[in-house]
């Protein structure tokens, strides 16, 4: 088994959590928030995607899918086109209102088939190389790519925990 072996296999298993915590869910339930300030559904996967689609753009030197492949006009947010979510407040995340499932996982999908296309290519000695240099250590796309995957486990954990809470609430 190779590095991007398990790479594979990591963001497979993000899709299947992805995926499991949006699946069914209405437009409405998406975009529930538990409480004033907290994300919602829709703004977590949103994110999570547009950090990934961000990250593997800018390793494998390619556009973005939500631009490329016209996702940023598809969710018609009121944001520029290269926001992902960083320092989003509370206004922000009220933008997700419309979002639908099909489209949340239509945008994650296509950022996932770019991203496992990516790391196909690569092998072992591809991990080391330095990709971002605005960090003591300078970041290594190994690191790059764990870094993302924690993230989107992260939040698509959050997801599924609304989720949970969402469906007991029916």
């Amino acid at each position: 088994m190779t590095s991007a072996d398990l790479l594979i296999d990591a963001f497979g298993r993000v899709q299947e959590n992805v995926h499991g915590a949006v699946a069914g869910l209405s437009t409405e339930e998406l975009s529930i928030r538990l409480e004033p300030g907290a994300n919602s559904i829709a703004w977590l996967i949103w994110h999570l995607t547009r950090v990934q689609d961000d990250h593997i753009a800018d390793v494998a030197e390619l556009r973005q899918v939500w631009t490329a492949a016209g996702w940023a006009e598809r969710f018609d947010l009121p944001f520029d086109d290269s926001a992902t979510g960083y320092g989003h407040d509370t206004a922000d995340i009220d933008a997700f209102t419309g979002t639908t499932a099909e489209l949340l996982l239509g945008y994650y999908d296509a950022v996932h088939i770019r991203t496992l296309d990516y790391i196909r290519t690569l092998t072992d000695r591809d991990l080391p190389r330095i990709v971002d240099t605005r960090w003591t250590p300078p970041v290594t796309l190994g690191v790059r790519l764990i870094s993302v995957v924690d993230d989107d486990i992260q939040h698509s954990g959050q997801a599924a925990f609304i989720r949970g809470i969402l469906l007991r609430r029916r």
